[in-house]
C-alpha cells in the first residue's frame, strides 16, 4: 500500500457515497508558524488547533499538521503522483492527522486511518501569490535545519483549485517512515506556479554533500525530491465528481 501511484483514469471507480459527503475544511491562516529546510525540501509547521478536514472518504475529523511540496528539474517532472503516466512540475501535500481516534500526530502516523493527505498539482504558468509567501523567504532557510518564522498569514485553502473533483485511495507517506496510514485525496485539476518560483525551490541546499578537491563540502541542490510511483497491488482509486 505504498505511495505515490500512477492514477490510470480508465480504471478509476465512481463512488456515489463520496458524492453525498462533500469535503469540508476550515483552516486558520495565522496558524502557519514556521518554515523549515528538512534537507529534502521545505515544510511549513502548523498549529492545527481550529483547523478541520472532514467528509469525502474520511469517517473522522482530521487536523492540519504541516504542508510541503515536491518538485523536479524540469516542468514535466516533479510531482509524485502521475496521471496516466503524466507528471506535473510540482505537487503540494497538506498533511492532517486523525484527532478522533488518536492522541498525537506520532500515534496517528503509524496507525490505520491515522493520516489524510491532500495532494495538489502545480503546472508552470503565472506566479502563485499564496506560494510567494513561502518562496520569498526561502533564502532564509537555504541549508538543512535552517528555520524561520512565518510573519505573513498563509491560507492553505488558497492552494485548492476552483474545480474540486478529486481521486482518493489508501496509501502511505512518500518519505520515511513510509507508514501505510494515509487516506489520499488528490485534486484532479492543477494550479499554477511560475518558472521563477520553481527555480527558487531548486536553489535550496539538500542534506547531502559532495567533497571537492580542496576538502570542503559542496551541498547539492534540491532538484528532484519526488519518490517514484509504486505498484497498486490491487488497490482501488475512487473519484467524486462535483
Amino acid at each position: 500500500m505504498q505511495s505515490p501511484v500512477d492514477i490510470k483514469t480508465t480504471l478509476v471507480c465512481q463512488d456515489s457515497q463520496l458524492m453525498q459527503r462533500p469535503l469540508y475544511w476550515n483552516y486558520v491562516p495565522n496558524n502557519c508558524k514556521s518554515l523549515l529546510n528538512t534537507g529534502g525540501g521545505w515544510k511549513v509547521t502548523v498549529e492545527g488547533q481550529g483547523s478541520c478536514l472532514t467528509g469525502g472518504p474520511l469517517a473522522n475529523s482530521y487536523q492540519l499538521l504541516q504542508f510541503h511540496s515536491h518538485w523536479g528539474r524540469c516542468p514535466n517532472s516533479g510531482s509524485e503522483h502521475t496521471v496516466d503516466g503524466r507528471a506535473y512540475a510540482c505537487e503540494l501535500h497538506l498533511v492532517h492527522w486523525n484527532v478522533d481516534l488518536y492522541n498525537s500526530p506520532e500515534e496517528a502516523t503509524t496507525s490505520p486511518q491515522g493520516l489524510a493527505v491532500i495532494g495538489v498539482f502545480f503546472e508552470v504558468g503565472r506566479k502563485n501569490r499564496e506560494l510567494s509567501k513561502i518562496t520569498d523567504i526561502l533564502h532564509e532557510i537555504r541549508n538543512k535545519g535552517d528555520e524561520c518564522p512565518i510573519t505573513e498569514a498563509i491560507n492553505p485553502a488558497s492552494f485548492f483549485p476552483d474545480d474540486l473533483e478529486y481521486w482518493t485511495y489508501e496509501g502511505s507517506l512518500t518519505t520515511p517512515p513510509y507508514s501505510e496510514s494515509v487516506t489520499w485525496i488528490v485534486f484532479k485539476k492543477p494550479i499554477e506556479i511560475s518558472e521563477k518560483q520553481l527555480e527558487i525551490l531548486r536553489f535550496m541546499n539538500s542534506s547531502s554533500a559532495e567533497i571537492c578537491d580542496d576538502g570542503y563540502p559542496v551541498f547539492k541542490k534540491v532538484e528532484d525530491n519526488c519518490r517514484v510511483v509504486q505498484p497498486m497491488n490491487g488497490r482501488e482509486i475512487r473519484e467524486a465528481p462535483y
